[in-house]
């Protein structure tokens, strides 16, 4: 979560876009967008400042565990490039390792966890292998994502 005084850095900063562009912040549209946009960025960044995704629970299973597959996890996220929008699904196939799975719910979680910051397509769906692979060590990890960019 972005703290009162970075919200304060965020809302002047909107403020000097808005004029640099040529608009009044003042207008009566504008005036509530700064805060607005800096409320935003606490939202679509939460996760510049987790140190690590710790919302989990993994479970042990009796009997070996075939793959584990989830598709079209919806996502958006933040073009690092730009801090434009991007947006999509998420495919996570993962092998168990020894005998552990994560809970299903738990999988959406962790990609949202790994698209709250700035982006690109490539790192995140390292990031959701990696993280996963910490988790829960399994014999094989598979992570693909399907974008588009604003």
């Amino acid at each position: 979560m972005i703290d009162t005084k970075n919200q304060e850095k965020i809302q002047n900063a909107v403020k000097m876009i808005l004029e640099a562009i040529g608009e009044d912040p003042e207008r009566e549209g504008l005036q509530e967008t700064p805060a607005r946009v800096a409320k935003m960025y606490g939202e679509v960044f939460a996760s510049v400042t987790a140190p690590e995704f710790d919302n989990y629970k993994v479970f042990p299973v009796d009997e070996t565990t075939e793959m584990v597959l989830l598709k079209d996890i919806p996502f958006y996220s933040m073009c690092e490039h730009h801090l434009l929008p991007f947006y999509g699904t998420v495919d996570v196939a993962y092998v168990p390792g020894d005998n552990h799975v994560i809970g299903l719910s738990k999988i959406p979680r962790l990609v949202d966890y790994c698209a709250k910051r700035p982006n690109v397509q490539e790192r995140m769906t390292v990031n959701i292998a990696r993280e996963l692979t910490r988790i829960l060590d399994p014999r094989g990890v598979a992570v693909s994502i399907s974008a588009r960019h604003m």
